[in-house]
């Protein structure tokens, strides 16, 4: 079994390194993580929301977004990183830039890779803990409105100056 996964890895790289064996860990992780969630939800009796309301997918979009970038490119949270990326350099305002070491790397260096399972651990406090869950997506959704305020800011003072 090993050997087969050898040679699709080999295959699909094209020379190119492509650990499907990460990928596919990072796959069942996520698996088994939402599994885990909605076999609680069953135990627990907890009902899922008839329908996602537009203020809860407004909150739920801008909080997913911030977080994805805070987890992804936050100096601050680069220790998280540090074992699965190594540093570049500055990346956009705030903001580092990482080359990822590895699959896990691939997944903590990209806001576009973190965005799901951020919005899947929203949908799931929704089930689980929905004041709380709506208080933490307001919250990031301020933060997310106030750095566009900030890079807005930035750029008029430029433009004026």
């Amino acid at each position: 079994m090993t050997e087969m996964l050898e040679k699709t890895e080999r295959a699909y790289g094209n020379g190119h390194d492509r650990p499907l064996g990460g990928y596919l860990g990072i796959l069942a992780t996520y698996g088994a993580g939402v599994a885990g969630a909605a076999a609680a939800a069953v135990l627990t009796k907890r009902k899922l929301p008839e329908r996602v309301g537009v203020l809860d997918l407004a909150l739920m979009a801008a909080c997913t977004h911030k977080v994805s970038r805070r987890l992804a490119k936050d100096p601050v949270m680069s220790p998280l990183r540090a074992p699965f990326t190594r540093y570049e350099g500055q990346g956009g305002p705030s903001e580092v830039q990482e080359e990822p070491r590895g699959p896990m790397g691939e997944l903590l260096a990209c806001p576009f890779c973190l965005a799901q399972w951020a919005a899947t651990a929203y949908a799931v406090g929704l089930v689980f803990a929905p004041r709380v869950t709506r208080l933490v997506g307001a919250t990031m959704t301020a933060v997310a409105i106030s750095d566009w305020l900030q890079l807005g800011y930035a750029k008029l003072m430029k433009s004026a100056g």
